[in-house]
């Protein structure tokens, strides 16, 4: 969205398109974070008005779904499951890896706009473990030798 005070006419579209729909919302919210690339703080108040809830229940929606972004991600995104498979096979080490390789945090970008970390609860991958999904496809049995390499591809 721009940064003036006009809102976006992509926005006002998203909004027009679902807004008849039973339950509009989280259809809504995907359209906008699909169109912009996150959810930007600019669309809440507008969102809330076209379906006549408060600005907290949409901000509540926004960040109670982990897909949800309210920045912009990177180029790539690498998620890292968390869950207990994966834990058990050696995720919590990767995860400290994956951290300090890269110098961010859950939910963090690269300062080069290259990379965003984010954790991911299961896979469906447990047989592999531990699992990690690159921009849409999920890649097994991850090391932090793997791990080093699949962000080098990415600009890492």
């Amino acid at each position: 969205m721009t940064a003036s005070s006009d809102p976006d006419p992509r926005l006002a579209d998203i909004i027009a398109t679902y807004q008849g729909l039973e339950g509009p919302l989280l259809p809504m919210l995907h359209a906008v974070q699909a169109e912009f690339g996150h959810v930007p703080q600019q669309a809440l108040p507008m969102i809330a008005a076209a379906l006549n809830v408060s600005r907290a229940e949409v901000h509540g929606v926004v960040s109670f779904y982990h897909d949800f972004r309210e920045t912009p991600a990177g180029r790539h995104i690498v998620k890292l499951c968390r869950a207990e498979a994966c834990q058990a096979m050696g995720a919590d080490a990767l995860a400290d890896h994956a951290k300090a390789r890269l110098g961010v945090n859950w939910h963090e970008t690269l300062p080069n706009g290259a990379v965003t970390l984010e954790p991911v609860y299961c896979l469906g991958l447990c047989a592999c473990a531990p699992a990690a999904w690159v921009d849409g496809h999920v890649v097994g049995r991850v090391d932090a030798e793997r791990f080093d390499a699949i962000v080098a591809e990415c600009g890492a």
